[in-house]
């Protein structure tokens, strides 16, 4: 049986700040059930979509374990963009066929955008 990557759970302390930060700058919605502690982030088209978790008191932000990477075909002008909303990124980095940047949610988690999955490949 096949299964794919169906969301992406971030654990967080600053649920408001997580959800106005993945809204502004990717495009999410918010969507909370009544009575639920998870605040669901849907992506407006295709992704899948990350479910912001209270942290327990002892859960540590910010792991550099997972990095949230989103697909952007003009990562120049996505940084520019983004900029001027207050989000920076650090410097583009050019790997094999394809440009990325990184840069930190309100969490401390990894986010960067990258060009790859529009990196044209011989075919």
């Amino acid at each position: 049986m096949q299964s794919g990557l169906g969301r992406i759970v971030v654990y967080t302390k600053r649920i408001p700040e997580m959800v106005a930060f993945y809204s502004g700058f990717f495009g999410f919605a918010a969507v909370q059930r009544p009575g639920d502690r998870i605040v669901e982030l849907r992506p407006n088209g295709e992704g899948i979509s990350i479910l912001l978790h209270p942290a327990a008191k002892g859960q540590k932000e910010g792991q550099a374990l997972v990095k949230l990477v989103f697909d952007v075909e003009d990562v120049p002008e996505f940084l520019r963009l983004a900029s001027e909303k207050g989000l920076v990124f650090g410097p583009i980095h050019k790997a094999d066929g394809y440009v990325f940047a990184n840069s930190k949610d309100p969490s401390g988690n990894s986010v960067s955008v990258s060009s790859r999955a529009f990196m044209h490949r011989p075919g």
